[in-house]
């Protein structure tokens, strides 16, 4: 039996009560209930109750047994608005078909973390999202029990049916509703075993699945209010320019254009958080009555541009703060190499330190060095910025996008003049994410803009738009060094990393507490084109860098490249090197996904014609091992297969959490087969999709398989995870199939020379 106090965190578990009618209505503190849609019942064949009421809370019983369940966080496409509330229905124990999905808005004051990022939703809910349902089951058995004059503990609540076998007494939620309003909120409760859940772990399809596929209207792009204007922004054609001047004479006669200006973002003195950052500070804006309008208006503007100076801003992240550079001058692709190359000599900073490295280079028989990059990256989102804005004097209503409301209505408010409880901000379902809109100045801007026009407004983003303002993923530049005694034992291992303007290391993960003579060294580099959070940021790239090696390193040692990942991890669980606090993985767990892929993609048996290639990661808490197929058409190579092996704990939904594994597979192969962003006189040279290469659908792989370790440990992350490590199964595997190796991303245009 587990108890769970009802009191958590920094605020309280809640109960909000209405007896008109016979609901019950509960909520803990971060959640906020709202009077959920006909329209919702009717798609899902539910009879709605008599009444329903406009209260805070999180689930709602009503009179017939039909329930309500907000989900708080996000939506971008990670089914978080299924799988978070099938976690309260299961403690609940209500059926699932008399459930009724919501998003919740955002409300600061009584929600916590609100924000689809870092793989979180999940696992930083879970046993709140439990808590919930599981007093609302408490507190409808206490109701129960008064009424049957029978101890709660014989009484039993299935499916949402409260039984006393003894007495033959038997009642639905609703019936007992009313009543269980009545009871006092208990200070503790008891949750379900883990053996006993009945909905999670089982797979429940999408809540707006059937919405998306016939096109009904959930996105952002979507929103229409009547009189809404439309307005579109032009911003510096290059990082390292500012605007300078702009006349607007031709662009205000045309057809529907109803104003055109300049706007600053944010005042100098702003105290802004990572999230608030943005690209360029002040643009033009134009705003007219339809789309096709202001776009053609926008050609007609004549701007002026100049060079701007040194900048450099001061950030908060999570509390910490942090200051970022940006330098003047137009930057080049060309001299991002070259710079990266240079530092990576000589202006390293060491993160780790294990033994003695130095000496066992020293004394090495055999020195094997590789290097690898890859490009900046654009997020790409398939649904481009957007989002509506409604400001009046003494109130901002937005609607739209976002990963981060919790974190961009202060930026909103402050740029308004508006207190916090004036700034009520929506959330729609997001055409992706991928980390882009974890940065919502596009909020801030429609805000801005409709305050002034004294009407609604949506901003509209163009392709080219978003791909040339930034907030990119960096660019980045490892090398790894690995000392081989006479016998061919690993008796050092050295890795200098580094990008523009972050660097990728991850000091404490594996191999770091597995070699007795480790050195982690890392840079940065300083620069004006403003990059962010990517899908599993620096992951990203330094998981298929470091896979990449270590299987180049196995051949050397004449090893099985799993049999020497395991014999590496093994150390690290027995004997490893260091404090076992100081390794960030748990070794068994990083074994566990590696024997199962082996296991279930029979690595080993090799079919003719097929090349594999195999990797494994450990991100946002969970691990992944992938094994990857490709079969050579003439001189294509074409991805047969992805076998992988997931521990990301308790699975909620395993039908969503395969999606995510598919979808991570997919992404990762194209990003580093094809995708890039270079830089000529600080513009980007790609905008479009016409020379931003995506993967198309002939090149995803033919089948994906995804199995999990069964655990009752409690979710981790599962959005990230998937993404990385499948870059360096690619690798290895196209060493297989071409006998070449490839370092530098995109590998379509990685022209390595064959390997002996």
């Amino acid at each position: 039996m587990t108890l769970i106090k009802t009191q958590i965190g920094r605020r309280a578990f809640i109960k909000n009560t209405s007896l008109a009618g016979g609901g019950l209505v509960l909520g803990f503190s971060f959640f906020n209930a709202c009077k959920p849609k006909v329209a919702e019942a009717v798609a899902m064949e539910l009879e709605m109750p008599e009444e329903w009421y406009e209260i805070n809370g999180y689930l709602k019983i009503g009179d017939n047994g039909v329930v309500t369940i907000l989900s708080p966080n996000p939506e971008i496409g990670q089914n978080v608005r299924t799988s978070m509330p099938m976690i309260v229905a299961d403690e609940l124990e209500i059926d699932w078909k008399n459930v009724i999905v919501e998003q919740a808005p955002l409300n600061t004051n009584l929600y916590s973390w609100q924000v689809a990022g870092g793989s979180r939703s999940i696992s930083s809910s879970w046993q709140n999202l439990r808590m919930a349902g599981a007093t609302a089951r408490h507190m409808l058995k206490e109701a129960a029990s008064q009424a049957w004059q029978v101890p709660a503990s014989e009484i039993t609540a299935i499916a949402g049916v409260l039984t006393h076998e003894a007495s033959g007494n038997s009642a639905g939620y609703g019936e007992m509703a009313s009543a269980a309003a009545q009871i006092e909120v208990p200070e503790e409760v008891e949750l379900k075993e883990k053996s006993e859940f009945s909905i999670i772990g089982t797979s429940r399809k999408n809540v707006d699945g059937k919405k998306i596929v016939t096109g009904k209207p959930l996105f952002g792009i979507d929103v229409q209010r009547e009189g809404m204007l439309i307005a579109a922004l032009v911003h510096p054609p290059a990082f390292g320019k500012r605007l300078k001047s702009f006349d607007a004479d031709q662009a205000k006669q045309m057809p529907g254009i109803r104003d055109v200006f300049s706007i600053k973002l944010y005042d100098d003195d702003f105290d802004k958080m990572a999230f608030h950052f943005t690209a360029f500070n002040e643009v033009v804006v134009v705003v007219g009555e339809t789309t096709w309008q202001v776009f053609q208006a926008k050609k007609a503007l004549n701007i002026e541009w100049e060079d701007a100076p040194d900048t450099v801003q001061n950030l908060t992240l999570f509390g910490n703060a942090m200051e970022v550079k940006h330098p003047a001058g137009m930057e080049n692709s060309d001299s991002h190499t070259t710079k990266l190359k240079e530092l990576i000599e000589k202006n390293t900073k060491v993160s780790r330190r294990d033994g003695n490295p130095e000496e066992a280079f020293k004394n090495a028989d055999k020195i094997i060095e590789r290097s690898y990059s890859c490009p900046f990256l654009a997020h790409n989102t398939m649904e481009p910025m957007n989002f509506f804005a409604n400001v009046t004097e003494d109130h901002a209503e937005l609607l739209g996008p976002t990963q981060t409301p919790e974190w961009m209505e202060p930026a909103v408010a402050e740029r308004l003049g508006l207190p916090l409880e004036k700034v009520d901000i929506q959330m729609t379902r997001q055409g992706g994410g991928f980390g882009r809109r974890l940065y919502g100045h596009f909020m801030v801007e429609v805000a801005a803009i409709s305050q002034r026009m004294k009407a609604p407004v949506k901003l509209m983003y163009t392709r080219e738009d978003d791909m040339s303002q930034g907030i990119y993923r960096p660019s980045y530049y490892a090398t790894y060094r690995a000392a081989l005694d006479a016998d061919n034992n690993l008796i050092g291992f050295h890795v200098k990393a580094g990008g523009i303007p972050e660097s990728p290391l991850f000091a404490n993960r594996f191999p770091a507490g597995a070699i007795d003579n480790y050195l982690a060294e890392d840079f940065t580099v300083d620069t004006n084109i403003t990059t962010g959070a990517f899908r599993a940021p620096r992951s990203n790239f330094i998981a298929g860098a470091e896979q990449s090696f270590l299987d180049e390193l196995a051949e050397v040692m004449g090893k099985d490249p799993i049999d020497f990942r395991l014999e590496l991890l093994k150390r690290a669980e027995e004997n490893p090197v260091g404090s076992p606090e100081s390794n960030d993985y748990e070794a068994s767990r990083y074994a566990g996904v590696l024997e199962l892929v082996r296991e279930k993609a029979n690595w080993g048996q090799n079919e003719a014609g097929v090349s594999r290639g195999v990797s494994a990661y450990f991100c946002h808490q969970s691990y992944v091992a992938q094994v990857l197929d490709i079969v050579m058409e003439g001189d294509t190579p074409v991805v047969q297969k992805v076998t992988a092996a997931i521990d990301c704990g308790i699975v909620v939904n395993p039908d969503a959490a395969s999606n995510l594994s598919e979808g991570g597979a997919v992404d990762g192969i194209g990003h580093a087969m094809y995708s890039g962003l270079s830089f000529k006189d600080g513009a980007p040279e790609q905008t479009n999709f016409d020379r931003y290469r995506l993967i198309r659908h002939r090149e995803a792989p033919k089948a994906i398989e995804t199995h999990f370790v069964k655990s009752d440990i409690d979710p981790t992350g599962m959005g990230e995870p998937p993404f990385p490590p499948i870059m360096g199964a690619l690798a290895n595997a196209l060493y297989k199939a071409t006998g070449r190796r490839y370092y530098h991303q995109p590998f379509i245009l990685d022209k390595p020379p064959l390997v002996g």
